[in-house]
């Protein structure tokens, strides 16, 4: 980043078409929404005509998330509940976000 601060993301595809993209310009009074930095979330950098959310506009904010209610491993499906014992990350479970 040009500030010289590095995130870790998890990288389930390399060279994917959203590792390395130009610069987002977010029009007035809209937001965009990054995903859990996984190379399939379909956040603002996938636009809705192409399943993703795109740009989205102030007035359907309508409220911030607080708390990580339920947190699952890279490859479980939430609905894959066998895998819950091996994948649940409970150090995740019920954090409090500020």
């Amino acid at each position: 980043m040009p500030n010289g601060v590095s995130y870790y993301t998890l990288d389930r595809i390399e060279h994917s078409e959203y590792d390395d993209t130009q610069p987002y310009v977010v029009p007035p009074g809209h937001f965009f929404m990054m995903g859990d930095n996984r190379d399939n979330s379909l956040d603002s950098r996938v636009p809705p005509a192409s399943g993703g959310v795109g740009y989205v506009p102030f007035e359907n904010i309508i409220g911030r998330a607080e708390i990580i209610f339920f947190s699952v491993g890279d490859g479980t499906r939430a609905w894959q509940v066998w895998r819950w014992p091996g994948s649940l990350r409970g150090s995740r479970l019920f954090t409090i976000v500020r």
